[in-house]
């Protein structure tokens, strides 16, 4: 029961007349909570509270906050918070994802260096994150732009330089001349960059790759592992690396000495094949086309087109005869090889066997191009017109020789033997994943820890020589790196013979920062190694991750992958980090106005600046997470952001009415019903925030007690004891959402310490206990209304109330009661028939 307690107001000497004033009460509280250190992390051996490891994808220091952010930060810190309420020791850190191109091109726009505009932005998002009064551990704040930061995995990839996990090589890339650098799959749009919008040409360029492939099966097979994952997410990671097993085949070339290598997921239509399709950046169609006009012109068609694959798909496939041929390994039939626009040098060995009649582009292919079509699997159930198109699916083969009648599973299976008896091929598992490029050629990323020496080749840096520091005083222009023009950066010594020697000029993919930082935080200064393994096994993996579904697959993916390296390379083990970075992941919705993405260019965002400058930093947080679940995307509306202000307006009156309590005796019943709608509300906000953050739900639902609040006009000391309880458990339970508002509030209740650091109430189950319960009536399983009634009341109680309610009964005129079943404390069906 609650206990009768005076309000804390005049002992504070606080008037209770004052208005809220939220830009007073946040710039208190911000200054207490950074004085007191209250949300610093422990690593105190000794502090034996259970951790808690929450963390939300740390951003680019773009200059000024979005309302994306806004939404993300104060889902994580509300998360925090409240595990902190729980007598967690939560590590909630934060840093600053703060190489990489952006970076670069908005100090050739402002003609300053990437260093200082980011370094300055750092400094301004820092200052609107903290007017957020977001919960951050700042003691561990990281930006992967510091020689510190860089420096490890400058280490990292010298390590695994000597594993032979990474490597240089020649490779078919996307380039931007506009922006000089190659560009993921993912970044091409439509044939053009996704930044610039300049047509996109393939090159092939000498490039660095992490050897990711290596890891391809255990990153496959631990996505089982990610219960805690978006289902969503997960298929799309399994999608992306992309298993597949089938079979390598050689086909001998006529006339050469070399063959063409193709890997198939269906050996058993091998028979139907009726021409090869190489890539346009395949060794042998380059060859070709240095002595044919026409088909160099196609080659330079091909690449200025889109490698994505949904590009692809619904492009107009378009190809050119090489003039050469091919032996089928097992007919010795002569088969013509094509350059097809649609094949990928990314993918497989950058040729494709071709079966027209059991592939669909194929089959468009053939007919375009006046190609054989062969059938050679049949339905199990009858026979298959070609006139339909091709026949995809697996079946019984047919006109395959000594394969006939085989269904198409032991086909695959035994033309596979066949193939491998002979040397002509073998089973394989191919993956879609392809190895990490991760060199780029600009200047704002961490150096690449390589020299390029005249005698002894490429040799990694030493480590007393690391961190290989970028020069941050060089202005970019656009037109190219200017490290390749920075001799003081440039010319260098061998580490080896110690003679004249060039450093490496490209730069990291900024995915090699953001694949580990989650890592770092939890022993960030440490200056002897990546990381510490007894701080890992303090807090790794991250408990909570929190971030945009667009991250899927590069920066998950990578992350990933990179724990999985730093476990191998000996920097922590699995019981001391985990297999997995993130144990359970959410993925929130993105802000929109007017039903479009927030967007300069449209004309439609929102400044959190100005809003919290108008309203406080807590009707921001408000309104952001209680407007949409986590996962959805969240629709602006300032009557809604109006709507949160009211409501913390309403709340904080509410406090004024124990300084006045009317005398006299207490309704035991509305007590009653009060106590049951605190209680109840405990129950409902704590399992939000247990299952599925909902806070959405959690919120309305601590709108709804703070009604019940205003509405209880009971007289007495009781009454004002119940109220009091109802008010401190609504002050309590907002902390984690309005902590600047939940602190003064509690303050001036006298809570002991600060509402943010209060344990979280608890429910009392005597209190939800109910004299009464409401049950549905159903007349021949229909809702026909609802009576309340004395929660042990039997079955003819029941009926016999359900009779008497006017809106019930009406359904039962003319009727014989057949039938009642009651479903204690849920309802009641009655089923009748007429008279």
């Amino acid at each position: 029961m609650p206990e009768h307690r005076g309000l804390n107001i005049a002992r504070k000497g606080l008037a209770v007349s004052e208005r809220y004033d939220a830009h007073t009460i946040e710039a208190k509280w911000q200054a207490r909570w950074a004085s007191a250190g209250v949300d610093a992390a422990s690593d105190d051996p000794a502090d034996t509270r259970p951790r808690y490891y929450c963390l939300v994808m740390f951003p680019y220091p773009s200059g000024n906050l979005h309302m994306g952010h806004v939404r993300n930060y104060c889902l994580g810190d509300a998360v925090a918070r409240y595990k902190r309420m729980r007598g967690f020791n939560v590590l909630h850190p934060i840093g600053w994802d703060a190489f990489g191109l952006p970076a670069e091109n908005a100090a050739i726009k402002h003609g300053r260096s990437p260093a200082e505009w980011t370094w300055a932005n750092i400094a301004q998002m820092r200052a609107q994150l903290r007017r957020l009064g977001l919960s951050y551990d700042w003691s561990r704040e990281i930006a992967t732009c510091h020689p510190d930061y860089y420096r490890w995995e400058q280490w990292l990839f010298t390590r695994l330089l000597d594993k032979g996990l990474a490597y240089q090589a020649e490779a078919e890339v996307n380039w931007c001349e506009a922006c000089h650098t190659v560009l993921a799959n993912e970044q091409v749009e439509d044939g053009a960059c996704w930044r610039c919008d300049t047509p996109v040409t393939r090159k092939r360029l000498r490039q660095w790759f992490i050897r990711i492939t290596a890891y391809a099966e255990e990153l496959l097979a631990d996505l089982d592992r990610l219960s805690g994952w978006p289902a969503r997410v997960v298929e799309m990671q399994r999608n992306w690396i992309g298993k597949s097993v089938g079979a390598e085949v050689r086909f001998p070339l006529c006339g050469r000495k070399d063959a063409l290598t193709v890997f198939t997921t269906r050996p058993d239509t091998l028979m139907g094949v009726t021409y090869l399709a190489l890539a346009a950046g395949h060794p042998l169609v380059q060859e070709r086309a240095r002595e044919d006009a026409q088909l160099a012109a196609f080659v330079a068609e091909c690449a200025r087109s889109s490698t994505r694959e949904a590009d692809i798909e619904t492009m107009e496939k378009r190809g050119m005869p090489l003039g050469i041929e091919a032996e089928h390994p097992v007919t010795g039939e002569r088969i013509p090889v094509w350059v097809a626009n649609f094949v990928l040098m990314g993918y497989g060995t950058g040729a494709v066997m071709s079966v027209p009649a059991h592939d669909a582009r194929d089959f468009a292919f053939a007919q375009k191009y006046g190609l054989p079509i062969k059938q050679v699997v049949a339905p199990v159930d009858g026979e298959w017109d070609l006139a339909q198109g091709a026949f995809c699916e697996d079946g019984v083969l047919m006109a395959s020789g000594a394969f006939d009648g085989l269904d198409s599973a032991t086909a695959r299976a035994r033309i596979t033997e066949w193939l491998e008896a002979r040397g002509l091929g073998k089973a394989r598992v191919q993956y879609r994943l392809r190895d990490w490029l991760v060199s780029r050629q600009r200047y704002w990323g961490a150096p690449i820890p390589v020299v390029h020496c005249p005698e002894c080749g490429v040799v990694p840096v030493p480590d007393e020589d690391l961190p290989v520091r970028l020069p941050t005083d060089l202005r970019p222009t656009g037109a190219g790196s200017p490290l390749a023009d920075c001799d003081a950066f440039r010319q260098t010594r061998c580490p080896r013979c110690k003679g004249a020697a060039e450093r490496e000029l490209d730069t990291f993919d900024t995915f090699m920062e953001s694949s580990w930082y989650m890592n770092r935080y939890t022993s960030p200064r440490n200056t002897r190694a990546m990381v510490d393994a007894r701080a890992m096994a303090r807090w790794a993996p991250v408990d909570q991750y929190i971030g945009g579904v667009e991250h899927a697959v590069l920066h998950l993916l990578y992350a990933r992958f990179y724990h999985k390296l730093m476990r191998d390379l000996g920097l922590f083990t699995s019981e001391e980090g985990g297999d997995e970075p993130f144990v359970n992941l959410l993925t929130q919705g993105m802000v929109l106005k007017d039903g479009a993405k927030m967007s300069k260019s449209k004309g439609n965002t929102v400044d959190p600046n100005a809003l919290i400058e108008r309203m406080g930093a807590d009707t921001a947080r408000l309104f952001t997470l209680f407007a949409a679940p986590p996962e959805k995307d969240l629709e602006w509306n300032d009557a809604g952001v109006d709507g949160a202000h009211r409501f913390l307006n309403r709340v904080w009156r509410l406090q004024h009415r124990l300084a006045d309590w009317p005398e006299g005796a207490s309704d035991t019943a509305a007590c009653k019903a009060l106590r049951f709608a605190v209680h109840d509300t405990i129950r409902k906000v704590t399992h939000a925030f247990e299952h599925g953050f909902a806070f959405n739900v959690a919120i309305a639902a601590l709108m709804e007690l703070a009604n019940a609040l205003q509405a209880f006009s009971v007289a007495g000391v009781h009454a004002r004891a119940v109220f009091r309880e109802g008010l401190e458990a609504l002050v309590t339970m907002l902390a984690p959402f309005v902590p600047h508002f939940a602190c003064e509030m509690g303050e001036r209740l006298g809570f002991e310490t600060m509402a943010t650091l209060r344990a979280w109430p608890e429910v009392d189950e005597a209190a939800l206990a109910r004299d009464e319960v409401t049950l549905v009536v159903q007349v021949q399983g229909k809702k026909r209304g609802e009576v309340t009634v004395a929660k042990d009341a039997d079955r003819d109680a029941v009926l016999a109330a359900a009779r008497a309610d006017a809106a019930i009964a009406k359904w039962l005129d003319g009727m014989d009661i057949v039938k009642v079943i009651l479903v204690p404390g849920r309802l009641l069906n009655i089923v009748v028939r007429p008279r």
